[in-house]
């Protein structure tokens, strides 16, 4: 019996550590990586991207954006969007954020970015362990950002869009120091929050901005302020 040949498109199963998955045509049709960036700061967007590579276009050093240097995602997104497919990024904003919970917010990005796409995707690999509401097969995938291409392409073009915002958020409030922490409740942001107060970029539903803003209400009406708890 001759031996079948690997169309492809398909995704292989059972990877190795050091591989990584190509995905583009083939008989199941195209399929999107998705992956966000975003759900752990105190601040900001949640930021998602959706990818559909071109097996024809190959982009060497793709791999999960945390482990990529600035200057390196930097230049992987230029890339990323001049080869694939096609891209679409998209995001929910704080006030979805505080309104809806973290997670429910990160479902409705990422479900923007693959209704964005340009090319309907047959299916969509996602990053993690759960799933947006999508109109096209689905499946999660624990680890993703390190073994789907198309999944470390959204990785790095959800975490350079996000990077690039805090980074203007650090012209508008740059006592805050957003260029250097992204958002994140590091000692220093967190510092500047109950010592400057939140901004209408802040997560007002997440418990140290609400310190922060009780701490700000207190001070205002002349009553005195406990130390905020250290961050270590």
């Amino acid at each position: 019996m001759p031996k079948s040949s690997a169309k492809p498109g398909r995704v292989m199963h059972g990877p190795q550590p050091s591989q990584q998955l190509s995905l583009c045509w083939g008989r199941e049709g195209l399929v999107a990586g998705v992956d966000e960036a975003g759900r752990g700061p105190l601040a900001g967007p949640v930021v998602a991207a959706a990818v559909i590579l071109d097996d024809a276009a190959p982009i060497a050093g793709l791999a999960d954006s945390k482990v990529l240097s600035e200057r390196r995602r930097e230049a992987l997104f230029d890339e990323i969007r001049a080869k694939a497919l096609c891209c679409s990024i998209a995001h929910a904003s704080v006030a979805e954020i505080d309104q809806l919970n973290i997670l429910q917010a990160t479902m409705l990005a990422m479900k923007r970015a693959v209704e964005g796409l340009r090319l309907l995707p047959a299916r969509v690999l996602v990053d993690g362990n759960r799933l947006p509401s999508l109109k096209v097969a689905a499946e999660a995938v624990v680890g993703g950002d390190a073994t789907v291409q198309a999944i470390s392409a959204a990785s790095i073009l959800a975490k350079v869009t996000r990077d690039r915002w805090c980074r203007d958020l650090h012209q508008a409030y740059p006592d805050y120091g957003f260029d250097a922490h992204k958002g994140y409740p590091t000692a220093e942001h967190l510092q500047a929050l109950f010592r400057l107060g939140p901004t209408p970029e802040h997560r007002h539903s997440y418990a140290p901005v609400q310190r922060a803003k009780a701490l700000q209400a207190a001070a205002s009406d002349g009553l005195p302020a406990t130390s905020p708890p250290t961050r270590r």
